[in-house]
């Protein structure tokens, strides 16, 4: 009887890798099915918040609004496409040449660069953390092809502009505009959109009220972009 007990542990210990594996592959499925219901049902539920507007309390009177796309100026989505992402309307969410380019700049030594686009940065501030991290950047790349392939480019471009940091504490079209520039989303011109795209990549310290040099800079650089052809939305 020891004998038959004994024979019996290895036998437990071949079968704990295999429950895990079990375990492990019913967990991947049930987060795919779970991820693609709730990406599926945002394509027509506005979210009411993000971790990101969690986390910082507003810091402006102004209120958080969700905007219908039809009621954001055409400008700042020109304006966000010209700065953010020239290619936003032709790729399947990600800019193989930017990120190219971002990785040799980055292995010379120069600047950091980022190379998100719109479509990455709404997957981000949807449905991730945060903290950066290589699991984080693993589970923005799928997200980001669920919105792609769930979403259509306007919907992407409505949540980016209702959910996107657009000063401290201050997220979305209609309270940087109120907040800003003292006008509703859908009255905002060129030039105030242009700034506006201006303050994206560092909103906590570029100021559209108070611009530095080089922020002035950049905006005339989006105007600029924003006057050519290549910028279009539908």
């Amino acid at each position: 009887m020891p004998m038959l007990v004994s024979d019996a542990h290895p036998a437990r210990r071949r079968s704990l890798p295999r429950r895990m594996l079990v375990l492990a592959g019913v967990g991947v499925v049930a987060f795919v099915l779970a991820s693609g219901v709730l990406v599926l049902a945002l394509r027509w539920l506005n979210p009411s918040s993000t971790w990101l507007m969690l986390r910082d309390p507003p810091q402006t009177a102004a209120p958080r609004r969700w905007l219908p796309l039809s009621q954001i100026s055409p400008q700042l989505i020109r304006a966000v496409i010209a700065a953010e992402d020239s290619k936003f309307l032709s790729h399947c969410g990600f800019d193989w040449e930017q990120i190219r380019a971002a990785w040799q700049a980055n292995q010379r030594g120069k600047r950091l660069r980022g190379a998100s686009t719109i479509s990455q940065q709404t997957a981000k501030n949807l449905c991730l953390w945060p903290k950066r991290s290589w699991i984080r950047k693993g589970l923005e790349a799928y997200f980001t092809l669920l919105l792609e392939v769930c979403w259509p480019k306007q919907r992407i471009m409505e949540v980016y502009l209702n959910i996107i940091e657009m000063g401290p504490g201050i997220y979305g079209a209609h309270q940087a505009a109120q907040y800003h520039f003292g006008c509703a989303a859908h009255g905002l011109s060129a030039p105030q959109a242009a700034m506006q795209a201006a303050v994206l990549p560092d909103p906590k310290r570029r100021n559209p009220k108070r611009p530095g040099a080089y922020t002035l800079r950049y905006q005339q650089s989006i105007l600029h972009k924003m006057s050519q052809r290549a910028i279009k939305w539908p």
